[in-house]
């Protein structure tokens, strides 16, 4: 039987990064806002670090998976609605009617909603018994079309009222997520799978090295802007937190047509969990910096709220088990 020292060093390396992860990323984030003036000047590092983060991503999904998932077309639409519909039209409205028209905030609020799905979410469903490979192709899917979809929900909600370059932010999209993503499924396709696992003792490092690096380097560029903030984090925080957990539930709804666990379950995850630092990076290159700050803050709240929606997942199937043993 295989112990756990008998593992290669990239799953050991993978599975103590999954176990600190609630402690790495805030730490990673304070060390960034309090010694800023050493980590700042990296922000040109940040599109690269999240393009190999993306082609690591990749390595695990075959075009096989692609296809498989796409024969399951409805869970994948229903996720899509959720995530790039519902969810910024909702961050939008609560945000005009919490901070006023015209605020960073809302901007922020909506970035957060509409930026592609997070590739945290596979770890999750994983745990809670979902379908990985619908989860993971959701995740390639929705990273090869978000270079579209992004700029023209922004477009279509804030029209006039912001001005930012369309074409410069879908490049930007291009280089950071479809290219990689394209890269990473055609080497999977190329090597049959073997890719990732022949590669793991190096990529599973460097690629939660460059995650840090992100936290790091973003919460270092959205530091001085923090700081000026001050009282306004007291009002920001709560909103914030209501505003992850509303996504999550939006997607425990979304999912409740579709009565196989593995399908709902990567249904929830990927609607309550974005692609946080891809956020950090357009709203900082875009927009005013305070428009970063509601997606910093959902870095922190993402994780744990993640840790209670997977004990409320396996406290519902448990009960909906249970009813149909004694129904049956």
């Amino acid at each position: 039987m295989e112990t756990i020292r008998e593992k290669p060093f990239g799953i050991r390396f993978n599975n103590w990064f999954e176990a600190k992860m609630f402690v790495i990323i805030p730490v990673s984030m304070i060390l960034g806002f309090f010694f800023y003036k050493w980590f700042e000047n990296g922000t040109a590092l940040v599109p690269y670090l999240f393009a190999y983060l993306t082609f690591v991503m990749a390595l695990g999904c075959s075009p096989s998976q692609v296809r498989a998932a796409l024969r399951m077309p409805l869970p994948i639409l229903m996720t899509l609605v959720l995530v790039h519909v519902i969810a910024p039209l909702v961050a939008y409205g609560a945000g005009t009617l919490l901070f006023g028209a015209g605020s960073p905030y809302i901007v922020g609020l909506v970035l957060f909603a509409v930026i592609p799905l997070g590739v945290s979410s596979v770890i999750w469903v994983e745990l809670t018994g979902g379908n990985v490979p619908l989860v993971l192709s959701m995740i390639v899917i929705d990273s090869l079309i978000s270079p579209f979809v992004v700029p023209f929900v922004i477009d279509l909600l804030f029209g006039a009222d912001i001005h930012f370059n369309h074409l410069a932010v879908m490049k930007d999209l291009l280089i950071i997520i479809f290219i990689p993503t394209v890269l990473g499924v055609t080497v999977n396709a190329l090597t049959r799978g073997r890719a990732k696992p022949w590669s793991a003792n190096y990529t599973a490092p460097t690629s939660k090295l460059a995650f840090v690096g992100v936290i790091l380097i973003n919460a270092a560029a959205i530091a001085p802007h923090v700081f000026e903030m001050k009282g306004e984090l007291l009002r920001l925080v709560p909103i914030v937190l209501v505003f992850v957990a509303f996504c999550y539930v939006l997607g425990m709804f979304g999912a409740l047509p579709f009565r196989s666990r593995d399908v709902s379950v990567a249904i929830t995850y990927s609607s309550g969990m974005r692609n946080i630092s891809l956020g950090i990076v357009i709203a900082l290159q875009y927009f005013d910096p305070a428009a970063a700050v509601p997606v910093v803050m959902g870095i922190l709240i993402q994780q744990p709220m993640a840790t209670l929606q997977h004990r409320l997942q396996k406290l519902y199937w448990q009960k909906r088990t249970a009813g149909s043993t004694i129904t049956q």
